[in-house]
C-alpha cells in the first residue's frame, strides 16, 4: 500500500493518510457517535431526577417529550431511563471498538507505508550523505521514530478529536440549560489551556533532546558490535562499555528532565479542575436552593463538567505523545528532505548495452569545496582493455573508480562510457552494467547461492554453479555442511579471506557485465589464497574492460595501461616496461616492492611470493 512520494515533494501526513481516507471517513463516524454518547451519557439520570424523584413540576422542553411520550407513570419512566443506559452504552461500545480498530490499521499500515519509503529514500541518497551521516541514527529514525509516529495515530489522532467534539457538544448543551452557570464552569478553561500550551512546547523541546542522543547510543552499539573484532583484537572492551554508559547516563539525565515537566504538567491540570468542579458546586447549589435550576440539571452540569473536564486532561496528557510524535516527524522529514548530490536529469535516458570505452576529460573532484582530490585527470580505456590505476595513499585512485559508476559527481570534466556522458544517463541503467570486486568484500546472513546471485537474483542454478566453477568457488563450497545452501555468518566472518574473495569474485561472473571495477582484490590475503583469486580474476576479466587498483606492482604487469598518480593527477601512463625505463615514480615503487620480496624470500626460503617479478 501506498505509494513513493513525487521527486521534489515534501512528504506530509496528508499524503500518509490519503490512501487511507476510507477508513478515515468510518472512523470519523464512529468518533463523533462517540462525542454524541459522552453527551447522552448523564440524561437517563436526568430523567429519573427531574421526573420520578421531582418535588415540583418542571417546564422544560425535553420533560414535556417525556411526559407526552411515555406519561406521568413513574415506573415506566424508571425503565425508559434503565433502557436509555442500555442502548446508549452498546451505541457507545460499538463506535469506541470501530474508531480503535481503524486507528490501529491504519497506524500500521502509515508505519509500513513511511518505513518503505523512508528506507527507500535513504538508499537513493548519494554516498556524500551515507559519509557524513552515523548509521545509528538512521537506524534509529527508521524503526524508533516512525513507531513513535505510528503509536500516536493509533491513540492520539482520532482520540483527539473524540475528545474535541465531545467538549465542544458539552459546552454547546450547558450553554443551553444555563449559560450563566456554564461561564462560572469554564472560567478556568483559559488558564488550563494557557499551562498546556506552555509546557507543550517544553516537553517538545525536551523530548527532541532525548530522541538526539537516543540516536547516538544507537549509533555507538551500531559501530562496536560491526566492528567487534577491532574491539576485542585491541582489548577496548572496558572501554567501549564507559563510552556507552557515559552517553547512557547523558540520555538518562536529560529523559529525566523531559520526565519531570512532564510529571508537573498532571497535577497542575488537576488542581486547575479541582477549583473548577469547587466552583461549580459553590454556585450550583445555591442556584438550587433558590429554584433557579433544577437538581437533574446540577447533576447534568457536575457530570458534563467531569468529562468536560477529562478531555481537557486527556488533551493535556496527549503532550507527551504528540511532542514524540512531532520530533519523530521532524526527523524523518529531515531524511526525506535531504537530497542527493547525485541526481539523474529529467531527461535522462537508459543507457544502451555498453562496449567498455571509458573516457576522463579534465574531469576534477572534492568529497570538500576546499578540499580537491583530483586536477583535471584525463584518459581513454578503449573496450576490453585492462587497465591499471597505481600511486600512493590519497592519490585519488578510489575517487576515480568511485565516479565511472555515478557514485559521486566531478566538480568539472566529463566522465564518458562508449561515448555518452555518464550525466545525460540513468544512474541505475550505468550501474547495472559494471560489477565490483572490492578490498572488503561484504557478504549477507544468507544462503551461499543467495549471496553469489545478489547481483542477478533471478539467476538459475545452473547460472550459480557455473559462477562458482569459473571464480574457483565450487571446491570450498561443496564440502560446506550444506553446500549451496550454507548459511555464511553476517559479514561473511565464517569464511577464510580468500573464500570470500572468491564468492565476491562468482557474484561478479553471474552479473556478466562489459565493465569490472576492482580495488585492491587480494589484499591481505595468503600466498596460496591470492594465487587461486587471482586464477579466478584472470578468468573474470577475459574480454571485460577491467580498471584495477592494486598495491602490489607485480600483480599488474600485463595491464595494457597503468595509470600512476600523485596528488590527484596523472603523471605517468604507460605498459609495464615503458614506465620502468622511464625511472619516474612507477620505476621507484617497482624498486622498493622488488627489495621488500626479495627480503621476504631470503627470510623464507623455498617460498616465493606469488607474481614475484623473477
Amino acid at each position: 500500500m501506498g505509494n513513493q512520494p513525487e521527486k521534489g515533494k515534501t512528504l506530509t501526513i496528508g499524503d500518509l493518510l490519503k490512501p487511507h481516507s476510507k477508513a478515515l471517513a468510518v472512523g470519523l463516524l464512529a468518533v463523533i457517535g462517540e462525542g454524541l454518547v459522552n453527551i447522552l451519557e448523564p440524561w437517563p439520570l436526568k430523567i429519573i431526577l427531574d421526573n420520578v424523584l421531582r418535588s415540583k413540576p418542571t417546564q422544560s422542553w425535553f420533560d414535556q417529550f417525556i411526559l407526552s411520550t411515555i406519561g406521568d407513570d413513574k415506573l415506566a419512566i424508571i425503565k425508559y431511563a434503565a433502557v436509555a443506559v442500555l442502548v446508549i452504552a452498546a451505541i457507545g461500545a460499538l463506535c469506541s471498538y470501530t474508531e480503535k480498530y481503524l486507528t490501529t490499521s491504519i497506524g500500521q499500515w502509515v508505519m509500513h507505508d513511511l518505513r518503505r519509503t523512508v528506507y527507500f529514500h535513504i538508499q537513493r541518497l548519494s554516498l556524500t550523505f551515507h559519509d557524513q551521516s552515523r548509521t545509528g541514527d538512521l537506524i534509529s529514525r527508521v524503526t524508533s521514530d516512525i513507531d513513535t509516529l505510528q503509536s500516536f495515530i493509533t491513540s492520539g489522532l482520532l482520540g483527539a478529536l473524540t475528545n474535541s467534539l465531545t467538549l465542544l457538544g458539552m459546552v454547546g448543551v450547558m450553554f443551553y440549560l444555563n449559560w450563566r452557570f456554564t461561564l462560572i464552569a469554564l472560567s478556568v478553561a483559559p488558564v488550563l489551556f494557557v499551562v498546556v500550551f506552555v509546557y507543550t512546547r517544553r516537553i517538545k523541546k525536551a523530548t527532541r533532546a532525548v530522541r538526539k542522543k537516543e540516536g547516538e547510543i544507537v549509533s555507538i552499539i551500531q559501530e562496536v558490535l560491526s566492528s567487534i573484532h577491532v574491539v576485542k583484537a585491541f582489548a577496548r572492551e572496558d572501554y567501549e562499555q564507559e563510552r556507552l554508559e557515559t552517553q547512557s547516563l547523558e540520555s538518562v539525565e536529560i529523559a529525566l528532565r523531559a520526565r519531570s515537566l512532564k510529571a508537573k504538567l498532571s497535577p497542575l491540570v488537576e488542581v486547575i479542575v479541582a477549583v473548577g468542579t469547587g466552583l461549580v458546586l459553590w454556585f450550583g447549589a445555591r442556584m438550587v436552593l433558590v429554584g433557579s435550576l433544577s437538581a437533574g440539571s446540577l447533576v447534568v452540569f457536575i457530570l458534563y463538567l467531569g468529562k468536560m473536564y477529562k478531555p481537557m486532561q486527556e488533551l493535556s496528557k496527549m503532550t507527551d505523545d504528540y511532542s514524540k510524535a512531532a520530533v519523530g516527524y521532524e526527523r524523518i522529514r529531515e531524511v526525506l528532505d535531504a537530497e542527493g548530490d547525485v541526481k539523474d536529469l529529467p531527461r535522462a535516458r537508459r543507457a544502451p548495452r555498453f562496449k567498455g570505452k571509458i573516457e576522463f576529460e579534465k574531469v576534477s573532484f572534492s568529497y570538500e569545496p576546499d578540499s580537491p582530490i583530483l586536477h583535471e585527470v584525463s584518459f581513454t580505456i578503449e573496450p576490453g582493455q585492462l587497465v591499471a590505476i597505481v600511486g600512493p595513499t590519497g592519490a585519488g585512485k578510489s575517487s576515480i573508480i568511485s565516479l565511472i559508476p555515478r557514485f559521486y559527481e566531478p566538480s568539472s570534466g566529463v566522465i564518458r562510457i562508449d561515448g555518452y556522458d555518464v550525466r545525460k544517463l540513468n544512474k541505475q541503467s550505468i550501474r547495472q552494467q559494471i560489477s565490483f570486486v572490492l578490498q572488503e568484500t561484504l557478504l549477507f546472513h544468507a544462503p551461499v547461492w543467495q549471496n553469489i546471485a545478489y547481483g542477478k537474483p533471478e539467476a538459475s542454478r545452473a547460472e550459480i554453479l557455473h559462477a562458482a566453477e569459473i571464480a574457483l568457488a565450487n571446491e570450498f563450497i561443496e564440502k560446506m555442511p550444506q553446500g549451496y545452501d550454507t548459511m555464511i555468518g553476517e559479514r561473511g566472518v565464517t569464511l577464510s579471506g580468500g573464500q570470500r574473495q572468491r564468492i565476491a569474485i562468482a557474484r561478479a561472473v553471474i552479473r556478466d557485465t562489459p565493465i569490472l571495477i576492482l580495488d585492491e582484490p587480494t589484499s591481505g590475503l595468503d600466498a596460496e589464497s591470492e594465487k587461486l583469486v587471482f586464477e579466478a580474476l584472470d578468468r573474470l576479466m577475459e574480454g571485460r574492460t577491467a580498471i584495477v587498483i592494486a598495491h602490489r606492482l607485480s600483480t599488474i604487469r600485463r595491464a595494457d595501461i597503468i595509470l600512476v598518480l600523485k596528488d590527484g593527477a596523472i603523471i605517468e601512463s604507460g605498459k609495464h616496461e615503458e614506465l620502468l625505463k622511464a625511472g619516474g615514480l612507477y620505476a621507484e615503487f617497482h624498486e622498493l616492492q622488488f627489495r621488500s620480496e626479495q627480503d621476504e624470500q631470503v627470510s623464507s626460503p623455498g617460498e616465493k611470493a606469488p607474481g614475484a617479478l623473477p
